[in-house]
């Protein structure tokens, strides 16, 4: 059998006696300082002082605040941050298409800035732009429908990309008007 030999160490002024180990005096530090949090936190509620007594326990004259601005003012100030007026509005946009220039009809309605209906009014000068302003025509609804007038990002819609470039000119033509 081997007998491994621990080094003696020193003893120090600092070191603990060994009747208490070092795990107790960790888990009692943690203990200490979770009932002080504890203790802090609980006190915060229950010591803030009357702000109508003084230090001294005395009554002092209560301090005069300014009154909160009414419900009514708050809403006059919401309503005031709408950028568009509410309505329907009706543009012609145009694009460039592979055979030429194109133009596409779009009617949208505001409320609140936000876009509650749209449609879109084919007008295409090609057989081939017909197939895909009808397309755009029929998905444009969903996309844009619940959305902010200024949110609006319309890219590729039911396959139809370039019909997007005439929305987003007819899209602007509103902005410019709806802001009255």
């Amino acid at each position: 059998m081997t007998t491994t030999r621990q080094s003696a160490r020193p003893r120090t002024a600092s070191a603990a006696p060994a009747a208490f180990p070092l795990h107790k005096r960790v888990l009692t530090g943690l203990a200490a300082v979770s009932i002080l949090g504890a203790a802090g936190c609980a006190g915060a509620e229950a010591d803030a002082p009357d702000p109508a007594t003084t230090t001294s326990g005395v009554s002092a004259a209560p301090v005069e605040e300014t009154p909160a601005a009414a419900p009514e003012q708050a809403s006059d100030g919401a309503a005031g941050s709408q950028t568009y007026q509410d309505g329907t509005y009706t543009e012609t946009g145009g694009y460039q298409s592979p055979a030429g220039p194109e133009e596409v009809g779009v009617t949208i309605t505001l409320e609140a800035d936000v876009v509650t209906a749209v449609e879109v009014e084919p007008m295409p000068d090609n057989p081939t732009t017909t197939t895909y302003q009808e397309r755009f025509a029929g998905g444009i609804s969903d996309a844009i429908v619940g959305k902010k007038l200024d949110d609006l990002a319309v890219d590729k819609v039911a396959g139809s990309s370039l019909t997007s470039g005439g929305f987003n000119d007819a899209a602007e033509k509103i902005k410019s008007e709806a802001r009255g």
